[in-house]
């Protein structure tokens, strides 16, 4: 790219503004990741600024198009925060852009104007003089209103323009990028609005639940975060409690968005799967429904007591069997089995026996892929229909344009066809298909278990008993350089490289125990290595991981003595 005036006016202007956001100078290096940066909201202020540098950049290379930025910290505490870049159709960043994320964010202060330009060298091949169009939206963290500022601060640097849409859950900002940049299509994704996002869900609701009425109330858990605001806007939308199509009784808990030390505390999707348990403030009875939402409304957990308060949680492996089942099932009875094909996205850490039932009951496709929900996201979106979730809780359905044109031609030749047909193009509006957003994927479930009660079960049960987990258990191991762990290339993170000969040894522990499973990965934010372990009991489950942190830490050991 020549060095045009598009690039030296705005690398002065952003040598000017960064001055007032300045790189600390002791801090560590920053990576951008699934999660975009994450780190103690007091470190974020510079890197928010790169990142506005970036959204901008982003938008101008796409023709313009709007590009999102959501400030967030999910599931960490209060005094955390984050910001990630949201890509025009409301998935993640391309990853190729991450590393320009991550070179402007370890750029010093006094050096951001030449980063900025060779930057936008590198990514235009000519003069680019496209007018860039940004969307931002925060959390209820008491950081979020600076780095709003941080970030507004490089618009206006460099030229952009921008909404601020204020606290939003990340879902909704999501869907408002997908719907901004799809209004000239044949067919939008939804109106432009915090509002709109709400009817489209109650809309695909309304249609999905004809005549269906969930069975008992549900409760939410909504970790005291942004997910209780939105939840009770939503409900405004929804049939009165009453109403025999559709009706439903929701007890919202966990909704003090005015304190932020409470924010994730003892409550949220995260501590409920991590712990196994239910939010301290649990009060239900046995087969009463409830769910838990986690900071910024993007993931959901389900659960519930039997009788003798014996725990029972539903996660993300437990939806996407849910959903892959129903689904399967109303395409065939809409006549599309032969013309839509469906498949499962799971990571290393689905439990094997979800896996198992998927391929053997359901007879789907699965793929597994690395950790992170860009990889899940990718790989679903090949398949006309791809359920993906990772067991955090954190999924959607996405439906590829051939599944869309499918369900929009087809000519029902029967009313049960009709009523497939029905339900089917009602849950293309119900699923936020941009992104795991745990309202979206409440209604989901909800509707799948309100069309499946009637035979005098608790419907929340029934869905228990689909399958029974294999014991597992997670395992932090500490190492002295965590990079000499690496996997095999196209193995979904499952098969270690190095250090060398380990994974054989791997294998053969596994081979002692029914129904093993064993995967070393490095962690991605600490200088350690995670270890999943399954098998047919939790006592072989503890043996084994057992087994393989004497293995690890022998190796860390030899490694030691070869280097001296």
């Amino acid at each position: 790219m020549a060095e045009s005036d598009f690039t030296v006016q705005y690398g002065d202007d952003i040598a000017k503004a960064a001055k007032h956001h300045a790189r600390p100078d002791k801090s560590k290096p920053f990576a951008y990741g699934t999660a975009g940066f994450r780190m103690n909201a007091d470190l974020l202020d510079s890197v928010t600024f790169t990142v506005g540098i970036l959204a901008a950049l982003r938008s101008r290379k796409l023709q313009g198009k709007t590009i999102g930025v959501m400030i967030t910290a999910s599931h960490n505490p209060a005094r955390d925060n984050g910001v990630k870049i949201v890509d025009p159709y409301g998935d993640m960043l391309e990853q190729s852009w991450e590393k320009h994320a991550t070179e402007l964010a370890n750029t010093p202060t006094g050096e951001i104007k030449q980063a900025y330009e060779r930057i936008a060298r590198e990514v235009f091949k000519s003069e680019n003089k496209e007018e860039a169009h940004v969307i931002i939206a925060r959390d209820t963290r008491p950081s979020g209103k600076a780095l709003v500022k941080a970030l507004t601060d490089a618009l206006n640097a460099i030229g952009a323009k921008y909404i601020d849409y204020g606290v939003l859950t990340t879902p909704i900002l999501h869907y408002l990028t997908r719907a901004t940049n799809t209004q000239n299509d044949s067919h939008p994704y939804g109106e432009i609005s915090e509002e709109g996002y709400y009817k489209k869900l109650a809309a695909g609701w309304k249609t999905a639940m004809q005549y269906k009425k969930p069975e008992g109330s549900l409760t939410v858990d909504c970790a005291n975060g942004v997910g209780a605001d939105a939840l009770k806007k939503f409900l405004k939308h929804m049939p009165a409690e009453d109403d025999e199509s559709g009706g439903i009784k929701i007890n919202v808990v966990n909704d003090r968005t005015d304190d932020p030390s409470v924010l994730n505390e003892k409550a949220g999707a995260d501590y409920v799967k991590t712990g196994q348990r239910a939010p301290e403030s649990f009060d239900g009875k046995p087969f009463e429904r409830w769910c838990s939402y986690d900071g910024d409304a993007d993931r959901i957990i389900y659960y519930f007591t039997e009788t003798g308060n014996v725990f029972r949680m539903l996660d993300g492996d437990r939806i996407a069997t849910l959903a892959a089942s129903f689904i399967g099932n109303i395409v065939e009875k809409a006549g599309l089995g032969d013309k839509i094909q469906i498949a499962v996205v799971q990571t290393a850490y689905a439990n094997g026996a979800s896996t198992k039932y998927i391929e053997e009951r359901l007879k789907l496709k699965v793929e597994c892929t690395p950790t992170g929900v860009k990889h899940l996201h990718h790989v679903a979106s090949r398949y006309d229909i791809g359920v993906y979730f990772e067991a955090n809780g954190h999924g959607t359905v996405l439906f590829s344009q051939n599944a869309l044109r499918q369900i929009r031609k087809a000519d029902p030749q029967s009313p049960a066809q009709l009523e497939a047909l029905t339900t089917l193009q009602a849950l293309t509006e119900l699923i936020n298909q941009t992104v795991g957003d745990a309202l979206s994927d409440m209604l989901l479930v909800e509707v799948i278990l309100a069309h499946q009660s009637g035979d005098g079960e608790h419907s929340i049960a029934k869905w228990f008993t689909t399958y029974t987990d294999l014991p597992n258990r997670l395992l932090r191991v500490e190492v002295a350089d965590k990079n000499s762990f690496t996997t095999v290339p196209d193995t979904a993170e499952r098969k270690l490289q190095t250090p060398e000969g380990m994974q054989g040894k791997l294998d053969e522990l596994v081979a002692k125990y029914t129904s093993g499973r064993c995967f070393v990965r490095a962690s991605g934010t600490e200088n350690a290595v995670r270890v999943y372990g399954e098998a047919a009991s939790k006592h072989e489950v503890d043996n084994l991981l057992q087994s393989v942190e004497v293995m690890i830490e022998r190796g860390e050991a030899a490694g030691r003595v070869d280097q001296q």
